[in-house]
């Protein structure tokens, strides 16, 4: 019997930064991996991955009839020549066309919902849309994951998913080998740094950290305010290089550029903030900056509040609110170094207890398993 398993995403770069460990382990366990994305400049990566990589077109801007028929039409041709055992779709639209292709090849499906995304931030037809292909998408799914508990219960709720399908797991994981903690800068003297680690966009609340950090500056001159992430991304809410290049010049902020290995980053900065009210998953950046020791302050918004015990690894503020962002930035400032290195610590520990790739992985590797055995079941009756 053959073991194959195909997982589709919106971009190989998420493929590659977010879903390695899940490839390596499926390889490792015998099964054939076939990874579906549009090409970037990742692609040629995911061979060393142990996989095998399938481009496809695919136009992640919006809901557009013609092009998202077409797309239906790219997963079925795939998946009739690969023929996999079971498709693990992440992304909405992987989540919903790739899923509706499976469905009619009658290959089992797992989804995964790391994110609502900008279909579920207004209440307007756009929104309507969405949920009603999740709803015709997930009808018959084999699993599905969530990335937190609110986009579950808001699922089942509103009828989008059974219940007895829809199961919780904690993001994406965090490879707890590779970010391992480091000493705080200030432990040893330093200057104090805040980062915010994210795509360039509005509605990661990069607005209201640049606020915060000019209230912040006005009693606290001396701490720096950093940017990492993609600029220009190609998304409504995307913040221009120009603007950056503003705040950049008013001296409120520096910004980093983007990396391949954000460790190093992690390890030069004190807290890591991200006031994003977006509808995030879990927030991988939150997850590295705590497994690494730092303590976080972001949104109690969904996603985001998973990841932070208010007030033992780090502080939670309220939505679009530069001011008490700024209250809760303070409050990192006036800790001692020894109380942020033990709200770092905290954090390390939550993210053990928690958040661990290994604990995600074997998830998958469990549901696979069993969709494996009924598959055999079938044949051999």
């Amino acid at each position: 019997m053959s073991r194959k398993v195909m997982i589709a995403l919106n971009t190989a770069w998420n493929l590659y930064n977010f879903r390695a460990g899940l490839i390596r382990a499926l390889v490792a366990e015998g099964y054939e991996v076939v990874a579906v994305a549009p090409p970037d400049e990742y692609a040629d990566r995911l061979a060393s991955l142990g996989c095998r990589y399938v481009p496809l077109a695919m136009d992640n801007q919006g809901t557009r009839p013609g092009r998202d028929m077409l797309l239906l039409w790219r997963f079925l041709r795939i998946l009739q020549r690969e023929r996999p055992d079971v498709y693990l779709g992440y992304t909405i639209k992987p989540n919903v066309y790739g899923s509706l292709a499976a469905h009619l090849c009658d290959i089992p499906v797992i989804n995964s919902i790391t994110a609502l995304g900008v279909g579920f931030s207004k209440d307007n037809w756009l929104k309507r849309v969405v949920r009603g292909l999740y709803r015709l998408a997930l009808a018959d799914s084999r699993q599905v994951f969530f990335h937190n508990s609110d986009d579950m219960q808001m699922f089942v709720a509103d009828g989008l998913v059974k219940a007895n399908i829809a199961a919780r797991v904690p993001g994406s994981g965090i490879n707890l080998a590779s970010f391992h903690p480091a000493p705080l800068p200030t432990a040893s003297g330093g200057r104090l740094r805040f980062l915010l680690f994210a795509r360039m966009l509005w509605d990661k609340g990069v607005g209201e950290y640049i606020e915060a950090a000019r209230l912040v500056r006005k009693r606290y001159p001396d701490v720096e305010f950093c940017l990492l992430g993609f600029l220009d991304v190609k998304n409504p809410a995307a913040i221009s290089s120009e603007q950056i290049k503003e705040w950049v010049s008013e001296g409120v902020v520096s910004y980093l550029g983007v990396t391949d290995d954000v460790r190093p980053i992690l390890a030069s900065v004190d807290c890591v903030v991200l006031p994003s009210y977006r509808g995030e998953g879990a927030p991988r950046t939150l997850l590295e900056a705590a497994a690494m020791g730092r303590p976080v302050v972001t949104t109690d918004a969904v996603g985001c509040r998973e990841v932070v015990d208010d007030g033992i690894n780090g502080f939670l503020c309220k939505v679009r609110d530069a001011q008490d962002l700024a209250e809760k930035l303070e409050r990192i400032i006036q800790l001692s170094p020894e109380e942020r290195a033990a709200m770092g610590r905290n954090g390390r520990a939550k993210v053990e207890r928690e958040f661990s790739e290994r604990r995600v992985v074997m998830r998958y590797l469990e549901t696979i398993e069993t969709i494996m055995r009924e598959q055999s079941k079938k044949t051999d009756s």
